[in-house]
């Protein structure tokens, strides 16, 4: 199930707890070497070489713990105590380069600025480009804050031990931090901390979706409407459809500018596809609407903006806004009980709150809690690395999947196709929450399914891969 995302003074309490109950620090450090053994074991092969390098503190005794759970593995083990006398042979140390480097110089106890002789092994590691795993947290970055203090590890992954630290996710840390995985059992007591922020785990879309029924028809599964593309932007209406399509709804419809009909319509099988008239801009019967996607050119039907907006205030039906639709909508109250969802990159946000991209990212969980305030308490996807999930109030989850390939024009087109095809489905729509988190991980799942194939992929691929079974 999905982590609590805690803090620093949470974990010490947490060990504290584990210490009254007469275990002791050793046991710990013995389980989280031979886990952290297994995860270096996994990103290796036979043969291989692995650097372990160790500090004074507790991070050093885990890695150090590692060294007899490494079979058919060349490993060495660099101690540093001072870095002063380190330097002058720490370029040899990285000859031959080895696979994987394991960093275990500082944890999360660090939280002040290093000196400089720190700072310079630091630099010395990060500029031969390694391949890092940090253990807990990338040496140098404060697992309270996210600041970096001074210099920190550039982790391709981090294993964090127990649950996710609150710095971990702060968007300073994220170019330190990789990959984020969590070791949650370590040994320790059973975990009483609690947090409204979330990392979302494979084991929270267990039975989802349910199984089709088998008298299920087109009906059962909804039909979803698309207003998407324009003049320019084509492209973005036909990965929106397809995202759509990939969810298995009953019908799609995709309403597109007659003057990009042609080649939108050409491109597609299972879809209806309809130019987008003005003043007959609905789609009659459709369970989730979808507006957005490629609607860029100022060339749009006048009234399109207005009947969007119309339609987020008042219309029952499920509506997902994306992209420049999200620029039509006014503040204020929407419908009881409906869903209603947009999907935001950081510069999007900025717009939509009058702040800049900076101050988004300076604290993502506030902008996510305002945007769906100003919204009608819709739920909010806000793009990004971690990308987060939630409304005004009540828990915001992080999403653990999805690496940096998918930063190409038209991952979110597809994204936002393939949540309304979900959205759509009535079996879906009473967890609608759910519904949207299965989405946004998936998209994250299928690009790091491609990603560990091809170093290569194209948003075309993606939309071959999303929905596929990648939990």
């Amino acid at each position: 199930m999905s982590l609590p995302v805690i803090t620093v003074e949470q974990m010490r309490r947490w060990e504290a707890a584990t210490w009254e109950t007469g275990k002791t620090e050793a046991e710990v450090i013995a389980q989280v070497g031979r886990i952290v053994a297994r995860r270096a074991l996994e990103l290796t092969q036979p043969g291989d070489t692995i650097l372990l390098i160790a500090g004074k503190g507790h991070n050093g005794e885990d890695v150090r713990a590692m060294t007899n759970h490494l079979p058919e593995r060349d490993v060495s083990l660099l101690s540093i105590a001072d870095p002063a006398k380190t330097l002058p042979n720490l370029a040899t140390s990285l000859e031959p380069r080895p696979a994987l480097v394991v960093d275990g110089l500082f944890g999360i106890g660090l939280n002040r600025v290093l000196d400089a002789d720190w700072m310079q092994v630091i630099s010395q590691l990060n500029a031969n480009r390694l391949r890092v795993l940090s253990l807990d947290v990338p040496s140098g970055v404060d697992a309270a804050t996210g600041v970096i203090q001074g210099a920190a590890i550039r982790a391709e992954e981090t294993l964090t031990l127990g649950a996710p630290k609150t710095g971990l996710l702060h968007s300073a840390a994220v170019d330190y931090v990789g990959r984020l995985t969590v070791a949650p059992e370590i040994g320790l007591v059973p975990r009483t901390a609690t947090s409204e922020l979330q990392l979302g785990q494979a084991e929270d879309f267990i039975g989802f979706p349910p199984p089709r029924p088998a008298g299920g028809h087109k009906s059962t599964f909804g039909h979803v409407g698309i207003m998407a593309g324009s003049l320019g932007y084509h492209g973005a209406a036909v990965l929106a459809a397809r995202g759509a399509t990939r969810a298995q709804p009953g019908l799609v419809t995709l309403l597109t500018p007659e003057e990009v009909f042609v080649p939108v319509a050409s491109q597609m099988q299972s879809v209806m596809v309809q130019p987008l008239v003005p003043g007959e801009i609905t789609i009659k019967s459709i369970t989730t609407l979808l507006v957005g996607p490629g609607m860029a050119s100022d060339r749009l039907p006048d009234d399109l903006k207005t009947t969007a907006d119309s339609m987020w205030h008042e219309s029952s039906v499920p509506m997902v806004v994306d992209a420049s639709a999200h620029d039509w909508l006014t503040a204020g109250a929407v419908p009881e009980k409906s869903i209603r969802v947009i999907t935001p990159h950081p510069g999007e946000a900025a717009r939509l709150l009058g702040t800049t991209p900076a101050e988004v990212q300076a604290d993502r969980v506030e902008t996510l809690q305002a945007l769906s305030a100003k919204f009608g308490n819709c739920h909010v996807v806000l793009k990004g690395r971690h990308t987060l999930i939630g409304q005004t109030d009540g828990t915001v989850y992080v999403n653990a999947t999805g690496n940096p390939a998918l930063a190409q024009g038209g991952s979110g087109d597809l994204l936002a196709g393939y949540l309304a095809g979900l959205l759509a489905q009535p079996l879906l729509q009473d967890n609608a929450g759910l519904a949207i988190r299965f989405a946004v991980w998936q998209h994250g799942a299928a690009a790091d399914a491609l990603s560990a194939s091809s170093s290569n992929w194209t948003i075309e691929d993606l939309a071959n891969w999303i929905g596929g079974k990648q939990l």
